[in-house]
């Protein structure tokens, strides 16, 4: 049967089957599972594969999981090679063959009616913990892939149907709280047993012939939607750079550059320029890469298009081997999460002066693994309470960012844990959980409000892990939008608040005692526009909620309130007056210069003390996209009212020389 023989009624029909296939995974995965990460968390998701590793179907499934199964169903294959067979289950968490980290465990299923191979089931679910060197796993301070637990290659645990068992107890012996980890596992496999029945039911009635061919025409579908919508976008190459927090090794930040070419109908997306593989936890593979950049596009220029290959096959993706986002063994890559998330931050940076109009303000930038291992003694055993605290999400033309609430790039990840789930299995009490009143990027649309929650250990003792990032680099506002409050981890034991790690955002195993309160703080969402824009009814209708306080709203909105009453006459005084903080600066020709992860950016003595002194933090704010950031340093080769931008700078701002920027001090950044 050729693809032009379907018709488009039977097209939507299996479609739709394969979804609902997907569907039907999920729900036998939440009902089954034995680790609350995944029934209450919803942290896995499943994915149907054509026969060549193509992605053909999804749900409400966490892109993060999802994108990089293509790339590792096609090294699956040419590993086995012809050794695939009915009855077959593989089972991999390498990193460094397209996986996430170690932590997020796939389960390849080949599905064969009769002798042919009509395609993968797939699921990839976060184990609670793989062994390594702290409980849970993940690790702000593991340097290499040997300290964050068992690492799995393509290995079959069933082979023609039978389990292998001395494989499996390997593995399961090699964990913490290991009959958790196996009931995990049975839940995979039975997910998967479900999708075969469904597929052998729709080839039953459809014929093999036909449902291969429905998935080439999704798949060719698909293609031709993105290639019409890159072609929307102005030919040429887009420029942008970001930063996460700092190495460990050397405290510096992290460096992210990409280019992004449009031509006609294809796109491509280097990552040229970006800092080396870290000795640290934050690496990322480049299916990692590709798989950020890809969420970013989809998001950006065809979010309602269904999600299969098609859509990736006009985007290329490239980056140097040995960069953070093409890490090498033994590269650590517990934190990839962060990576993927700079890379879709850089993406939408770049893009958001072609398409301002689409881009929204920086989401809170972060996975914020927060890990409290520790003994129930009323359960009598070990246990890992492990969520990852949802943060707000970036204003947007039109509309304001969302509070605590899963972004697009998370699938159907739950925001926090029930409380009711978190005590009942864990010695633990959770003492707070409230919005963040002040932690949005403030704007025309202000972006979403972060959470703070306080989990107080009733154990004796407990170890604290946490991998997050934008706890130092606030995420970014867009079109003159502020910057949002950035995630903040600390422990509270008595009166005594205590930073558990040097570099924030990076614990690993920080002993708690009993009574000791981690509390977690998610940052907000980044700004949509110019606060001063914002409609003053609805600045004073945040005040009224507790989104801000009115020393925000005089600061940032111009909006004077003094004892719950609005001073009307002072308020059209201050907006009148124009952004506090900004400094407009006439363009010069310069260097794009970097140093120690750092873009530099040199300015006269007077205009560096009033912008906060050398070695500050800075934006240069841009009126149509996505502003960029530079440290201070002070020279006498400057004019004061002149800053220096390089070509990419001048590129990345659509400045030209003579032009006007605005600088201001980067609010909530933490020394760099």
């Amino acid at each position: 049967m050729t693809d032009s023989d379907i018709d488009l009624v039977t097209l939507e029909i299996i479609q739709e089957y394969f979804v609902s296939t997907v569907r039907e995974m999920r729900v036998t995965m939440i009902r089954t599972a034995h680790s609350s990460i995944i029934y209450e968390g919803h942290d896995f998701s499943c994915a149907l594969l054509d026969a060549s590793g193509n992605l053909v179907a999804q749900s409400e499934d966490s892109p993060a999981h999802i994108l990089p199964l293509p790339w590792q169903v096609r090294e699956a294959r040419a590993f086995f090679g012809g050794d695939l067979h009915p009855g077959d289950v593989i089972l991999v968490n390498d990193p460094y063959t397209s996986g996430t980290h170690m932590n997020d465990v796939a389960m390849i299923v080949p599905h064969f009616c009769g002798d042919d191979l009509l395609g993968f089931i797939c699921t990839r679910a976060h184990w609670g913990d793989v062994g390594g060197m702290t409980p849970g796993s993940i690790s702000g301070e593991a340097t290499e892939f040997h300290q964050e637990g068992l690492r799995i290659p393509f290995v079959k645990v069933h082979e023609r149907g039978k389990p292998v068992d001395a494989l499996l107890r390997l593995i399961f012996s090699n964990v913490r709280v290991p009959d958790e980890r196996e009931g995990d596992f049975f839940a995979m496999l039975s997910c998967c047993n479900t999708a075969a029945t469904r597929l052998d039911q729709l080839v039953s009635r459809f014929t093999f012939p036909a449902v291969t061919a429905v998935m080439r025409g999704l798949i060719d579908r698909a293609e031709r939607r993105m290639r019409s919508a890159i072609t929307a976008i102005t030919p040429g190459t887009y420029y942008y750079e970001d930063y996460m927090d700092a190495d460990l090794r050397t405290g510096n930040p992290v460096l992210l550059r990409v280019a992004i070419t449009v031509d006609g109908d294809t796109l491509s997306i280097d990552f040229a320029g970006s800092s080396p593989q870290l000795a640290g936890p934050t690496n990322g593979s480049l299916a990692v890469a590709a798989m950020g950049s890809f969420v970013a596009l989809k998001a950006l220029l065809d979010p309602e298009g269904p999600i299969n290959h098609g859509a990736f096959v006009p985007i290329t993706v490239a980056a140097p081997e040995g960069s953070i986002v093409n890490v090498k063994p033994p590269g650590a890559t517990g934190g990839y999460t962060e990576i993927r998330r700079r890379v879709e931050s850089v993406v939408m940076g770049a893009l958001a002066r072609a398409v301002p109009r689409y881009v929204s303000g920086d989401i809170k930038g972060a996975s914020n693994h927060t890990y409290i291992g520790s003994y129930n003694r009323a359960r009598d055993r070990q246990t890992i309470f492990y969520e990852y605290p949802a943060g707000g999400t970036g204003g947007y033309n039109g509309h304001d960012g969302h509070h605590t609430l899963r972004a697009y790039d998370e699938g159907d990840f739950a925001s926090i844990q029930p409380v009711e789930s978190v005590e009942i299995e864990h010695a633990l009490l959770v003492e707070a959980c409230t919005l963040r009143p002040d932690s949005c990027g403030d704007g025309t649309y202000r972006g979403g409000l972060g959470m703070h929650r306080e989990v107080r250990l009733l154990a004796d003792e407990g170890k604290f892990s946490e991998l997050s990032d934008r706890n130092i680099l606030p995420p970014y506002g867009v079109c003159a939008g502020y910057a949002a409050a950035p995630n903040n981890f600390y422990v509270v034991r008595g009166e005594e608040v205590i930073s558990p790690s040097p570099i924030p955002g990076k614990i690993s195993g920080f002993p708690m005692v009993k009574g000791d309160i981690a509390v977690l703080q998610s940052g907000g969402g980044g700004g949509y526009g110019s606060p001063l824009e914002r409609p003053v009814d609805k600045v004073l209708a945040d005040l009224h909620e507790g989104i801000i306080t009115e020393a925000r709203a005089a600061e940032r909105y111009g909006v004077i309130v003094r004892d719950g009453v609005l001073d009307a006459a002072a308020t059209a005084e201050a907006r009148a007056a124009g952004a506090t903080g900004d400094r407009g600066l006439v363009v010069a020709g310069g260097e794009d210069t970097f140093r120690d992860g750092r873009r530099i950016l040199r300015l006269s003595p007077a205009t560096t003390d009033a912008l906060g002194g050398s070695g500050a933090l800075v934006e240069i704010v841009s009126d149509t996209g996505a502003p960029l950031r530079a440290w201070l340093e002070a020279t006498d080769d400057v004019a004061d009212d002149e800053v220096p931008l390089g070509t990419i700078a001048r590129a990345i701002l659509a400045l030209d020389v003579g032009g006007t920027s605005r600088i201001r001090p980067l609010p909530g950044a933490r020394p760099g």
